[in-house]
């Protein structure tokens, strides 16, 4: 039984300081990316939990709710001019799986919006509530995925209308290219001798098109959305397990629908309400994680040596300081390139986020200069002034004395006498502190 409880012990210990502590570049490739998924899959929970994804999710789908005829109206008047309407509507009605009373009512809605749009008070006060639905929905969307990624910038109006109208000018084409894509498949495909003689495995391959136009479209999402760069291989890896698990729910709740069917007995007619919030909240769910897979991914660097970086001693950071501050220095001196913060971390083995922590800091207490690159636009580092001036003891002074400080005098006779006495003591040898003690200040 010990022996048990010591196995699950360490599988705990594991998961919640070993892993942490062994970067990728210690690891050879045939762990290092079973370490690198595991990873992502944790951060990515506990992103989930930390950043309150329910509660967005929730948010989300009432502003669904609020903006889907006008959306849905605007994507249905786009299609009408290109006269592709019946396909739109047709591929409209199987994506919305909620029940099937639901989608003569959402088009009834739709069309008699459209059909408002003729009227003359529609072109003024309808117009501007139409677009400001979607482009605060949009906007929402937009400020969800800032979130999950930490940007406190948002774009600007102008640069919102202009991705955003865009995005809904594509939405058709789209549309019209999956369905086209499912009724070449369902029709010329599945029902072509060729098709019979195809491999099991190419004829799964058939099947599996639902997939792989998620996959796609998840990845588009994750890269555009957020405002900053979002690279193609981890949008692919988050919009592969997005569009994974969204199909998967799709199946699950069309299955489902057979044991949801007693809520007519109690909602009747409006039974497809709360199927309708149902798929809807669970739908943002799936995307919002599938973001925050994304950035985890993306970010899994800044993570390492987590709860070491969190609770590191005063000399140990210190010593770090020093050693990044040194080997910066040797660069300039031996008239190298400039390090970047990731070849350090890199050549090093040291972790990303405190070495981007130390940095930051030498910076601002202008030790360091940070140097952008016009053709690469990546940051390097070089010393701020004459090397053969920084001595260590100006390093320090430096860090110990960058913030405020002195704004208490005049306020505490003890207090200022104290302050006094400390930088007295700042003058005294490590030899003659020792033997003072702290009651006898």
């Amino acid at each position: 039984m010990s022996k048990l409880n010591d196995f699950f012990v360490r599988i705990i210990d594991f998961f919640r300081y070993e892993i942490w502590q062994i970067s990728e570049y210690e690891l050879p490739p045939a762990k290092r990316y079973s370490h690198r998924f595991i990873k992502i899959i944790m951060l990515a929970i506990r992103g989930f939990v930390a950043d309150n994804l329910i509660i967005r999710a929730s948010a989300l789908t009432y502003s669904i709710l609020f903006a889907i005829v006008p959306f849905i109206a605007l994507i249905m008047s786009i299609a009408r001019g290109f006269g592709v309407e019946t396909l739109i509507e047709s591929s409209l009605q199987q994506s919305m799986i909620v029940q099937p009373d639901s989608i003569p009512i959402i088009m009834g809605f739709i069309d008699r919006y459209l059909k408002t749009a003729q009227g003359g008070i529609f072109i003024g006060v309808g117009l501007v509530i139409l677009f400001w639905s979607v482009m605060s929905f949009l906007r929402h969307v937009e400020g969800s995925f800032n979130s999950i990624w930490q940007v406190k910038k948002s774009r600007s109006m102008v640069r919102q209308f202009s991705i955003y109208f865009s995005f809904i000018l594509i939405i058709p084409v789209l549309i019209v290219f999956s369905s086209g894509l499912s009724i070449f498949v369902n029709s010329a495909v599945t029902h072509s001798y060729v098709y019979g003689v195809l491999n099991p495995l190419m004829r799964f391959g058939v099947k599996f098109t639902p997939y792989i136009i998620n996959w796609l479209v998840f990845t588009i999402l994750f890269m555009l959305i957020p405002y900053t760069r979002v690279r193609f291989n981890h949008a692919l890896f988050a919009g592969f397990i997005t569009g994974t698990v969204f199909q998967l729910f799709q199946l699950i709740y069309i299955h489902g629908q057979v044991y949801l069917s007693r809520y007519n007995v109690v909602y009747g007619g409006f039974a497809a309400i709360p199927l309708l919030f149902l798929w809807l909240q669970i739908s943002c769910l799936i995307v919002l994680l599938g973001a925050e897979i994304s950035y985890t991914s993306q970010n899994i660097h800044n993570f390492d040596y987590e709860l070491d970086t969190n609770n590191i001693s005063t000399r140990y950071k210190n010593f770090l300081t020093l050693f990044i501050t040194f080997i910066i220095i040797k660069q300039f001196e031996n008239q190298k390139s400039a390090f970047t913060s990731n070849q350090i971390a890199m050549n090093y083995k040291l972790p990303i986020r405190l070495v981007n922590q130390i940095i930051t800091k030498l910076v601002e207490v202008n030790v360091l200069i940070e140097v952008v690159s016009e053709t690469s636009k990546s940051k390097t580092y070089i010393p701020a002034f004459d090397i053969n001036k920084l001595s260590v003891s100006l390093l320090f002074s430096k860090l110990d004395n960058h913030g405020s400080e002195m704004f208490l005098t005049n306020k505490n006779a003890l207090l200022d006498s104290f302050w006094q006495k400390t930088l007295d003591l700042k003058e005294k040898s490590d030899e003659t502190i020792k033997h003072i003690l702290v009651k006898d200040l």
